[in-house]
């Protein structure tokens, strides 16, 4: 299979809301996932919303990563996609998962660019894993 990238899209449920609606540290942990999944941080910028929760973007020179939170259930909807053939995309979701102290999570993981004409191929290991996990 031939792709541009991976996008991994994680769905935390049953995380402590303090941790959910705390903009600081979200942004230090996607400054820490960013690093973890071996991309490169060009920028990040969030919102606090009033009463509550956390929207948070991370520019990065292989694509993004981006949070949306919902304290008051529990709730964060992550998106990581990465292109090239160095970053580690699912590395940040662990890091998510065990960070914001998930009791559950879903991760599905999509090839992208497939046909369009300006893609690598995925090595045999990373195709065996694109898949969905039930955390």
């Amino acid at each position: 299979m031939n792709t541009v990238g991976v996008h991994c899209i994680l769905e935390l449920k049953g995380c402590p809301s303090h941790l959910l609606d705390d903009e600081q540290l979200i942004l230090e942990t996607m400054i820490s996932a960013s690093q973890r999944a071996m991309s490169t941080l060009l920028d990040i910028t969030s919102h606090k919303f009033e009463p509550q929760g956390v929207t948070a973007l991370a520019l990065l020179a292989e694509s993004h990563i981006s949070i949306h939170t919902w304290p008051e259930s529990g709730y964060a909807a992550v998106d990581i996609f990465t292109c090239g053939e160095t970053a580690k995309p699912r590395l940040a979701c662990e890091y998510f998962v065990s960070e914001f102290k998930a009791a559950d999570h879903t991760l599905t993981v999509l090839p992208r660019g497939n046909g369009c004409g300006c893609h690598h191929p995925l090595t045999p290991k990373e195709e065996a894993t694109l898949w969905q996990v039930r955390g």
